[in-house]
């Protein structure tokens, strides 16, 4: 017969083998309240419970505080490359707290209800959203259950929930007036999906853009999503209406890239028949031929205030549903050149 489990190490073991009272034992190991030990007791706690292979109970801690040190993270595609660096931020922020994070990848929107209820079911601390779009319900959802949710990437538009976005107007304008520098006077866009906030922005920045230069949007074609199929597809349209812009302002890099395939197989080149830019600066398109001009964001500065901004919630110390705006900045690379007269 093999011998019975042993039963777990408690906080009272822990206590005993380091000779401190149950209590100083238990605000050494809880990341709210260790400032309050010194630095000598902590590190005997520690060692202590490391060597008896102590494991904090969280059912039992979330029963006492009210809390479970989880906060859960909702992205629209986990494969787009904007969101890792974003989800790098959310999880330092929250291993500063001793807080875990729950990320779960939420391709098709009407999944989402379900997905949130889950992880209220989970009794997470709070959320950051990644997923919102125009005029959604499931604001109003998490509204009505009281639960912490800080948006990033994409603002409520109706500023229900505090957010942490970028300037997409003011991306938008960086890349008009650089083509237009380039002597580009037929510039077109192709826009990201009109059901999302950051589609909309950005497609209203580049029409503000071109009207403070007293120019006309050429032409437009709206991608399905932010993909690079998206972008092949949106460009094949675009090139089917009327004359051929000299220039193209893509709503993403990813797009971007379908933009350049399309053009490739109808034997157009970039920048000598089109000038391109895209928006995020995602890895590599500094590596792709040729080397794409685009808008960079500080994506791990966007997680990371998103979380802040959480915990500030989840603390009591928030004031109002602010938005938070970062500033973009254009990087120039090959795929725009000077405008040559045809």
């Amino acid at each position: 017969m093999s011998p019975p489990p042993s039963s777990p190490v408690t906080i009272r073991d822990v206590a005993q083998a380091a000779g401190v009272h149950v209590s100083t034992v238990s605000r050494a190991l809880n990341p709210d309240k260790r400032a309050l030990i010194s630095e000598e007791v902590l590190r005997v706690v520690e060692e202590a419970a490391q060597r008896l292979g102590y494991r904090p109970n969280r059912a039992a801690s979330a029963l006492r505080t009210g809390r479970t040190h989880t906060i859960g993270v909702l992205v629209p595609d986990i494969t787009n490359p904007v969101f890792p660096p974003i989800l790098q931020g959310i999880e330092a922020s929250a291993a500063a707290r001793g807080y875990f994070v729950f990320v779960t990848n939420v391709m098709d929107h009407a999944l989402a209800r379900p997905v949130v209820e889950r992880m209220l079911a989970q009794q997470v601390d709070g959320l950051v959203m990644a997923i919102a779009t125009r005029d959604d319900p499931l604001v109003d959802f998490l509204k009505k259950a009281g639960m912490h949710t800080v948006l990033v990437n994409r603002a409520d538009e109706s500023g229900r929930l505090p957010a942490v976005v970028s300037d997409d107007r003011l991306a938008m304008k960086l890349a008009v007036d650089h083509l237009a520098s380039l002597g580009h006077r037929r510039i077109a866009h192709l826009a990201g999906p009109q059901n999302v906030p950051t589609g909309v922005a950005r497609r209203q920045g580049v029409e503000q853009a071109l009207r403070d230069r007293g120019l006309e949007l050429a032409c437009v074609a709206e991608c399905e999503s932010y993909s690079r199929e998206a972008g092949r597809k949106a460009m094949a349209q675009l090139l089917a209406q009327n004359d051929r812009p000299e220039a193209v302002v893509c709503c993403n890099d990813l797009v971007a890239l379908g933009a350049y395939d399309l053009l490739r197989a109808q034997g157009l080149r970039v920048p000598q028949d089109i000038s391109i830019t895209g928006h995020n600066d995602m890895p590599l398109v500094d590596m792709v031929d040729p080397p794409l001009t685009t808008i960079r964001l500080p994506h791990r500065e966007l997680g990371w205030r998103a979380a802040e901004m959480l915990f500030d919630e989840i603390e009591g110390k928030a004031l109002s549903a602010s938005t938070v705006v970062l500033r973009p900045e254009l990087v120039v690379r090959a795929s725009t050149r000077q405008r040559v007269p045809r």
